[in-house]
């Protein structure tokens, strides 16, 4: 169904995702600009995406949202502000200490900012007779960077990131398919300049060029969607990150104008409590019981200690060893190589 635009329309939804929280909100059409579509292909086409195979799934639909809905006259952009303050880099040296991507740190984004989308959804759907609307948050295959782009939200950063003049690059996207059709906002441009320090600053070289990055290299890629032993050589470049990586977001200039969020399940400090023995030594149960709220659930334990053995390794502490050979007989055979290369590692560096 189709209405005549009506400002006051989108005012009552911006004041209703502003209620619920939301940090920002954008509208616009459902157009995804052939350039962004031709740029993501060639990602897939040279092989960058990794293991993350369910990118290449339905690709019509990312080139074309009405191939999945064919109703949909409006996508509304939310952004959600999860920066929690302080220096997320601050840990990183600290390499005894487990270092975990600050959007992790907290409860699970999908299902908190889900809840806050489907408020908003179900007063959208009160306010207009007849209309419809579809939730997502990382749920389909949408090329939501480049709507929140056209929404006015931010601009897709030299890390293939979003960053907002309001928000730096601390920011989760949510988006509402509706068969209304509103009026839309001014797409962002692009506030990148000159500036090149989340190139220089990524730990594996990721990044082939401005805009262009090779997942397979990304210390987030390796740490959560890869499957099975890290390449050798980029092991020891992971540091003490154990899920996620938070470095080219961190040096980003625009990040002046974050403000700490308002929403405090982000923020529950639950890995800072403990060290990388403690993390290495958890079996199934006690990972799922620990990380039940966590996005790093997601990962499965084995995965997971999978990293922190890496983390050990590159701590060169000789504390670990008895951890170390424990799990050199641990049914994962990729823990088993994990703990195999820690014990050479703290061998040829380690230090009493």
């Amino acid at each position: 169904m189709v209405i005549k635009p009506h400002k006051s329309l989108k005012q009552k939804i911006s004041d209703v995702a502003h209620k619920e929280g939301l940090s920002d909100i954008g509208f616009t059409n459902p157009k995804l600009d052939p350039e962004e579509f031709k740029n993501f292909k060639d990602f897939i086409n040279k092989g960058y995406h990794g293991q993350m195979y369910w990118l290449n799934n339905n690709i019509g639909w990312r080139e074309n949202p009405k191939l999945m809905w064919e109703d949909v006259e409006t996508i509304i952009v939310f952004a959600e502000n999860y920066y929690k303050g302080g220096n997320p880099l601050a840990d990183i040296n600290i390499k005894h200490k487990a270092n975990v991507s600050i959007y992790a740190r907290g409860d699970d984004y999908h299902n908190i900012l889900k809840k806050k989308l489907k408020a908003v959804a179900s007063q959208i759907i009160k306010l207009v007779d007849k209309s419809e609307v579809k939730v997502f948050v990382d749920t389909a295959p949408i090329m939501e960077k480049n709507f929140a782009q056209k929404a006015g939200i931010g601009w897709q950063g030299k890390h293939t990131n979003v960053l907002s003049k309001k928000l730096g690059n601390w920011i989760f996207l949510g988006l509402i398919f509706t068969n209304i059709k509103i009026e839309i906002d001014n797409p962002e441009i692009n506030h990148c300049g000159n500036c090149s320090r989340c190139l220089e600053v990524c730990p594996t070289n990721a990044f082939i060029a401005p805009y262009k990055l090779n997942a397979k290299k990304c210390i987030s890629y390796l740490t959560i969607e890869h499957k099975g032993p890290v390449d050798i050589e980029l092991r020891s470049q992971l540091g003490n990150r154990i899920f996620g990586c938070d470095d080219c977001l961190a040096v980003c200039p625009w990040n002046k104008f974050s403000k700490k969020s308002n929403e405090l399940k982000y923020s529950n400090n639950l890995v800072d409590k403990l060290d990388l023995n403690e993390l290495a030594n958890l079996d199934d149960f006690q990972f799922r019981k620990l990380f039940r709220k966590s996005p790093i659930k997601r990962i499965g334990r084995n995965r997971f200690v999978r990293n922190v053995l890496y983390a050990i390794g590159n701590s060169g502490d000789l504390k670990f060893k008895n951890t170390l050979i424990k799990l050199t007989k641990d049914n994962d055979l990729t823990i088993v190589d994990a703990a195999y290369w820690a014990i050479r590692e703290i061998k040829k560096n380690g230090k009493k």
